[in-house]
């Protein structure tokens, strides 16, 4: 738990200790933005709908800040009930510390196996034969939110491709608008990057790169993708640097913007303020010729717990979340997709629908590249991508160096 140490002042001075009573349920999460709140809201009111048992809000701004603050909790003593995580490598130390609770026979009993779908997500939470934790959702990065209006006024046509959008970036920027918005977190930074890079390589050699660790491939290919990426740079904006995801969303909606390449949860921020896909903005899966959807999303893990009463309602919770109709109110409302295909589609736009059968195509499939790397590795990537976009003294073939140095001594 190398990490833990370094976060744990952090988390302190973020959150103090939070009692809970007997049938209460602590959650801690990062969704504060308006479609984060609006679907998180779902899941607070289905279980307060199930009996006594009540859920305890904790938003922390920030997934970083909020795992810091769940994994101090946790180890001083003072475990929330539950918590948000994404799926992948965040928790496999708490695993290995025993200090979840075991979900095996809520999900054998209810049959999980046999409705979570695809296979990576249940892999996320299904280790070694055992249930630690509840995926909730599936989200893709694969995605470009363009207003319909920024491109009209400008008189060009949605794009077709990456190209196709370089070559009218020109006309949009001279109709006054953002061609391309992007905010200044690093994890926004990289996670654009990676949907380029995806474009670029296709699925087996993204596979080769970030899984198999493939250092002469990364050395070939790399340096195409770092190219390409810089050349978004010349039609973003100044004020990227301090803009979060949301914020940079918002442009798009208000038609400030051009395109923002952001994950299917954007789609929250358009429900919110009543935008209608295919008439104010429109969802282009990524990439647009052969699109493909990388199965990220978010979980929730549910830490030991020594009252029997906050354990009860703990699994009542995990049922709830993965309950057809509530995976279907929650997920319209954040914008993924839900995570069983046999819930009541009535109520999803188009967007979603367009994920959906994307995804029923396994080829189409794209691994989130958090199964494979330590939340080390990702971090030093997205420090390495935010620094050559910030700087443009750092060169092409010194971002594929220190790229390269990454997957050689990823862990």
């Amino acid at each position: 738990m190398k990490k833990f140490a370094v976060v744990a002042a952090m988390a302190t001075a973020l959150l103090g200790s939070t009692a809970v009573h007997a049938a209460d349920v602590e959650v801690i999460h990062w969704w504060t933005s308006g479609g984060e709140q609006a679907a998180v809201s779902v899941f607070a009111r289905e279980f307060d709908a199930l009996g006594a048992d009540k859920w305890v809000d904790t938003a922390i701004a920030g997934g970083e800040n909020a795992r810091a603050a769940t994994l101090q909790r946790i180890l001083g003593g003072d475990a929330p009930g539950a918590a948000q995580f994404n799926p992948g490598r965040q928790y496999e130390e708490l695993i290995a510390g025993g200090l979840l609770l075991d979900l095996t026979p809520l999900a054998e009993k209810e049959g999980w196996a046999d409705f979570i779908r695809p296979a990576s997500i249940s892999e996320a939470c299904l280790v070694d034969g055992h249930w630690w934790c509840v995926p909730v959702n599936i989200h893709s990065w694969n995605w470009a939110w363009a207003s319909i209006p920024a491109f009209e006024n400008a008189g060009v046509e949605l794009p077709t491709s990456f190209d196709d959008f370089l070559d009218k970036a020109p006309k949009l920027a001279e109709s006054g608008v953002i061609p391309f918005a992007i905010g200044g977190e690093s994890w926004q930074i990289n996670g654009a990057f990676g949907v380029i890079q995806t474009a670029m390589l296709g699925l087996g050699d993204r596979e080769k790169i970030l899984e198999a660790k493939d250092i002469d491939l990364a050395k070939a290919e790399m340096p195409a993708v770092f190219t390409k990426f810089r050349e978004f740079k010349k039609f973003s904006d100044e004020g990227s640097a301090n803009r979060n995801w949301n914020d940079t969303t918002n442009l798009v909606v208000t038609d400030q913007a051009a395109m923002q390449i952001m994950g299917d949860w954007a789609r929250g921020e358009f429900g919110v303020a009543g935008e209608v896909a295919g008439t104010d903005y429109a969802c282009l899966a990524l990439p647009i010729a052969s699109p493909t959807v990388s199965t990220g999303g978010d979980i929730f893990l549910f830490p030991k717990q020594s009252d029997p009463e906050v354990e009860a309602a703990q699994l009542k919770m995990a049922s709830m979340m993965v309950n057809p109709q509530v995976q279907a109110l929650f997920n319209n409302a954040k914008g993924s997709m839900p995570i069983r295909d046999d819930v009541d589609m009535s109520l999803a736009d188009d967007c979603m629908k367009k994920g959906l059968e994307i995804i029923k195509n396994p080829a189409n499939i794209a691994v989130d590249a958090s199964r494979w790397l330590s939340n080390d590795t990702t971090g030093q990537m997205n420090d390495l991508v935010a620094q050559f976009w910030a700087d443009d003294s750092v060169t092409v073939d010194d971002a594929v160096a220190s790229y390269v140095n990454i997957l050689q001594t990823a862990d």
